[in-house]
């Protein structure tokens, strides 16, 4: 079976694939997120599933405040993977089907680019990074951080890196495997004007939030802008470390 990377590709060659053609990655995360969030919604009586935020919620001041001036169960544990499990709750149904709608926009293509096992160590660790991003700037917080968007955030950076590129999916002239073109290097990518206007919106449109503009869902909520600029980060810088198809070679 001949590998799809070594397949040749031609400008201008177009590729039709099905609208509802989610990785198995992408589809499996999304319908674990339902899952997770319909069983709290459903099943679980408030108490318990505020205990279930005191296990898997990423929580700050659990770093830096004295366990004498608050109580939280689970000792260590909890400081180890609360950095990634708070990506798999969400506030309510809104929370979730927005960051479901970018999500599929934005880990489809990263999701075919990675393979599954990539894909889910990339989110992973764009979690942790978002975590730690949210952590540096509200270090004796008590407030709960949930929610995937820092990881989702991570993907649309990933999807930054080679999309645009020649024959990319977001090219002038997508290719028959456009989610597997050679990406560039970050100061190529950044010399992409489209880059830039990319970027530049999506941080933007983070710093709303910033100021204090929320979003559907989110009105009672304050949302962790320095989360997703963690997991966006992350995503640009951490690429070629999951990214098995290799840079673009200049002629």
């Amino acid at each position: 079976m001949q590998s799809v990377l070594n397949r040749p590709t031609h400008p201008g060659t177009s590729h039709r694939e099905p609208v509802f053609n989610v990785p198995g990655a992408v589809a499996v995360m999304a319908l674990g997120l339902v899952a997770i969030h319909a069983i709290r919604v459903l099943l679980l009586s408030q108490d318990a599933d505020i205990e279930i935020l005191t296990y898997f919620a990423f929580i700050p001041a659990r770093y830096t405040l004295p366990d004498s001036m608050f109580y939280l169960p689970g000792g260590i544990g909890p400081k180890v993977w609360t950095v990634v499990s708070y990506a798999l709750l969400h506030a309510n149904w809104m929370h979730l089907i927005v960051n479901l709608v970018w999500l599929l926009a934005f880990g489809t293509p990263v999701a075919r680019r990675f393979g599954s096992t990539r894909f889910w160590l990339f989110c992973a660790v764009t979690a942790a990074a978002g975590a730690g991003a949210h952590y540096l700037a509200n270090r004796d917080a008590i407030a709960p951080l949930i929610g995937a968007s820092a990881a989702i955030s991570g993907t649309m950076a990933a999807a930054v890196r080679f999309a645009f590129g020649p024959g990319g999916a977001l090219s002038g002239y997508r290719t028959i495997f456009a989610d597997h073109q050679p990406a560039g290097t970050l100061r190529e990518n950044f010399s992409d004007k489209r880059v830039l206007i990319f970027v530049g919106a999506w941080f933007a449109f983070n710093l709303l939030f910033a100021v204090g503009v929320s979003l559907p869902g989110t009105e009672d909520a304050e949302v962790a802008w320095q989360a997703h600029i963690g997991g966006f980060v992350a995503g640009l810088l951490l690429f070629p470390l999951f990214d098995p198809v290799g840079r673009r070679r200049m002629a």
